[in-house]
């Protein structure tokens, strides 16, 4: 695409858009403000209108049937997940089998670890990618420390070479290989939370087979923001949260997802729960767990129904749209947004703007991380005060993430305008 930086531009490019009309679709915040451009959907997505009514209806049914509601309700709680697993597999390219919303994200991937990370003497190592995000570090240093083995030495990261911010395909593909015979597992975050680097999840999956290991991944920051095709990609098992990119909530319910081959071995270890066993003994109340076939085997309670309700309200906006409609305007969207930060870059050479994302669409998520020279803190603070929501990372990194559900070109715009503006007028002095 041609990008110009004008508002005449963007506001055609928001008349040609196909999804324009489901920005209509999510409250905005910040009602105070002349307009907010809102770039946190990587933190916290926005709140669909349609989720009051769909918790509405919950409420409603609960005073009128009580416990009843578990078979009674207008969607009764019994089965409530079993109503997500459909829309949630279109989202991440999996069978309806292999998905399950259920529990938090770490919880999740705890979980998974019971039956993926199946650690021997000699086979004891995970790579990972380095900067991961905190949760995931903690979970694999308890993992390693849980089956008595030194996380220093269990935990393989790969990071960036000297002088660059991104980790090469090919220093993954090596470490694989050097360490094919005591690798356990390959587990990254399939887009990279600090700098937005798309991972290829199909060739890493390929190359840990290839080897005798499992690949598994935090699918976070994809669920909902790039094409997933997890049981064509061979996965053995990744887990994700909803109140990103999804829109579900803070702290919502999360989702799992187990590769048909191994969700019909009952002979794998796991961690065994009510919900997870043969729901036509569910009630029985007997000795001996018997799991479900699927990912619902990897259950441990009821489902939180209210919770529940917000994350369908949003998972039927996705089922309208599609993914590969979704990713075609974020790719859009993504590329003017470096197309504005270039511009100013060049307009204000001596400011220091530098974007540390993928410059590929292909190995990107529907985020850029910029750097400003020292500058971060402040000028993430001038933007917020401005109507600009975006994310500040420790130590020097904002993240700017342009949603295609709900942003426009003209918020990019927009954020342009600002940013010139606080990047001209310099930094606070005392």
């Amino acid at each position: 695409m041609d990008y110009q930086n004008s508002i005449e531009f963007a506001r055609e490019q928001d008349k040609l858009d196909p999804l324009r009309a489901y920005r209509d679709k999510f409250y905005m915040p910040h009602a105070d403000k002349e307009r907010c451009a809102y770039f946190c959907g990587n933190s916290l997505g926005l709140q669909p209108r349609s989720a009051r009514d769909a918790v509405a209806q919950e409420f409603d049914d609960w005073a009128k049937l009580g416990v009843d509601g578990h078979f009674e309700a207008r969607n009764p709680w019994f089965s409530y997940h079993e109503a997500l697993s459909a829309p949630t597999a279109r989202i991440v390219g999996a069978n309806e089998s292999e998905v399950v919303c259920m529990g938090s994200l770490t919880n999740n991937l705890h979980l998974l670890f019971v039956s993926f990370y199946r650690p021997t003497k000699k086979r004891f190592k995970i790579i990972s990618e380095g900067k991961m995000f905190p949760s995931d570090r903690y979970l694999l240093e308890t993992q390693a420390h849980f089956h008595g083995f030194d996380p220093d030495e269990a935990i393989l990261e790969i990071v960036p070479r000297d002088g660059e911010s991104l980790i090469r395909e090919k220093d993954i593909l090596d470490a694989i290989q050097d360490n094919a015979d005591e690798l356990a597992l390959v587990f990254f975050g399939g887009v990279n939370y600090f700098t937005g680097q798309l991972f290829d999840m199909k060739k890493l999956t390929k190359a840990a087979h290839a080897v005798g290991a499992i690949a598994g991944f935090d699918l976070a920051h994809a669920a909902g923001n790039v094409l997933l095709q997890l049981h064509d990609w061979d996965v053995d098992f990744a887990a994700w949260c909803s109140y990103k990119y999804m829109n579900a909530s803070p702290g919502n319910v999360a989702a799992l997802f187990v590769h048909d081959r191994h969700a019909k071995n009952f002979d794998l270890p796991r961690f065994g729960g009510w919900w997870g066993h043969d729901k036509d003994r569910r009630f029985l109340m007997e000795s001996g767990f018997r799991p479900l076939e699927g990912a619902e085997g990897w259950q441990l309670s009821n489902a939180p129904v209210f919770s529940m309700a917000i994350l369908r309200s949003s998972l039927d906006i996705f089922d309208e749209i599609g993914m590969p409609a979704l990713r075609s305007k974020s790719e859009k969207l993504t590329g003017y947004l470096e197309f504005v930060i270039d511009s100013l870059a060049d307009e204000l050479p001596d400011v220091g703007l530098e974007i540390i994302t993928p410059r590929d669409p292909r190995q990107r998520g529907g985020q850029i991380s910029l750097l400003i020279e020292g500058r971060e803190r402040d000028v993430f603070d001038k933007l917020t005060a401005a109507g600009v929501i975006s994310d500040f990372r420790e130590p020097c990194m904002i993240r700017l993430a342009p949603v295609p559900l709900y942003n426009s070109f003209e918020d990019v715009y927009i954020f342009g305008k600002v940013l010139k503006q606080i990047l001209t007028e310099g930094p606070d002095t005392q």
